[in-house]
């Protein structure tokens, strides 16, 4: 490809490609397991092992396993920096060594990081502390430990980066909103290279699942873990639980072109909405997640009828998974295609969520697979019309993937990514 044109969009945008993805998931820690058990649709649940569960009405969730921290960060490093922090530092220096050797100039080379509740389980540890040990027992490393940026500031001080460093929080919408962010800083000719994604823990604590529980937004199956999570089927009952980070590497389409890099995507296009409606439920109607996705199209400057697949939002509630519903067969004149929840993989990674599932899109898009939904079985009443993918994955071909995320508060993210084959 010389055709300078050809390396910008419809809009006479920088072109941004994904060359880079890394995980640090229940579905696995590295790319190649996450992949597999992805595509497998192999649910991930199981019995908390984080903290002693009982008294809680759900006492499972999906944990981060096989984490070794050790191979990227010294003792010291570790006691400074909170799971959450741990987690995305390490995805984020997989997806930079799995985009191989992007130009790496320190003062263009950005970060933007997504996080629900960054360090709640320092808090939750030094809140304890103070109670029962007295304040002068406080570790004086607690606020670093606690704040959402910490995990951007980790990754920029592992890396030696002075390019810009922001860090996003918009709820279970924080991950498409960072990497959005992060296309923004490369199209505005701020940065050259961005590491993009989002980290979460906080719901892997006894007081977040608590909370959690007394909202009703958990499913309570503890005697059948493995199909907890049913995203879009009849008798869903909530969420599970889960933590991790996933980063991506972005760049210029041109640039990793000149340098022959690998690419999983194009990100085409991305828009947000506001429900405002209610503090934790969608409006029913979906009207503005009609909208979002729309307008993501727009971005993009795609139609409906070019998105191959979607990746939704799903989370296994019975109002979530009906308002998108709603909203897709809304934004798809009535026949949406094709659609997965990765939610019924890995579960809810909270803020991580839309990081981890635009990964997921991204495989999608380069492999031409769309994963099946873990845990569904019988399509619900209220999510006819929908065809969502069980059992095996989908062979779609390379055709563009709409992800969705949706967050509390009523933040509504889409993100349009296209396959390599359309560049």
């Amino acid at each position: 490809m010389t055709d300078v044109q050809q390396l910008l969009d419809s809009r006479g945008r920088r072109r941004i490609a994904i060359t880079g993805i890394g995980v640090t998931t229940p579905a696995g820690c590295d790319l190649a397991d996450f992949t597999g058990t992805v595509l497998a649709g192999r649910a991930t649940a199981g019995p908390i092992t984080r903290f002693d569960p009982v008294g809680l009405p759900t006492r499972f969730a999906c944990e981060v396993s096989g984490f070794r921290p050790d191979r990227y960060l010294s003792g010291k490093e570790r006691r400074r920096a909170d799971r959450f922090a741990q987690y995305a530092l390490c995805a984020a220096l997989d997806a930079l060594a799995d985009a191989g050797t992007p130009v790496r100039d320190p003062v263009r080379s950005g970060i933007a990081c997504g996080s629900s509740f960054g360090g709640a389980d320092s808090y939750t540890r030094q809140a304890l502390n103070c109670r029962d040990r007295g304040p002068g027992e406080v570790s004086p490393l607690t606020t670093t430990l606690l704040i959402p940026n910490s995990a951007a500031a980790f990754i920029g001080m592992k890396l030696g980066w002075h390019g810009p460093s922001a860090t996003v929080s918009t709820a279970c919408a924080s991950g498409i909103d960072a990497i959005s962010t992060g296309v923004g800083l490369i199209r505005d000719g701020r940065c050259d290279l961005v590491l993009a994604g989002a980290t979460d823990s906080a719901g892997l604590t006894r007081l977040m699942m608590a909370a959690f529980c007394q909202s009703d937004a958990l499913s309570t199956r503890n005697d059948d873990v493995a199909t907890a999570s049913r995203p879009f089927s009849a008798g869903r009952d909530g969420y599970v639980m889960g933590e991790g980070s996933a980063f991506l590497a972005l760049e210029p389409l041109d640039h990793a072109l000149a340098r022959g890099a690998r690419v999983y995507a194009e990100i085409a296009g991305s828009a947000q909405s506001t429900d405002s409606h209610h503090l934790t439920a969608p409006n029913p109607t979906g009207k503005w997640v009609t909208a979002c996705m729309n307008s993501a199209l727009a971005d993009a400057a795609l139609t409906p009828a070019d998105i191959g697949s979607v990746n939704a939002h799903g989370p296994s509630t019975p109002l979530g998974d009906a308002m998108e519903t709603r909203a897709l067969l809304a934004a798809f004149d009535g026949t949406p295609p094709p659609v997965t929840s990765s939610k019924g993989v890995f579960g809810h990674l909270m803020g991580a969520s839309g990081a981890a599932e635009v990964a997921v899109a991204a495989l999608t898009a380069h492999l031409g697979l769309v994963p099946p939904t873990a845990g569904h079985a019988e399509l619900a009443d209220d999510c006819r019309g929908l065809d969502v993918v069980s059992g095996e994955p989908r062979n779609t071909g390379a055709r563009p993937v709409l992800s969705n995320s949706f967050g509390l508060g009523g933040q509504n993210s889409c993100i349009i990514l296209s396959p390599p084959e359309r560049m």
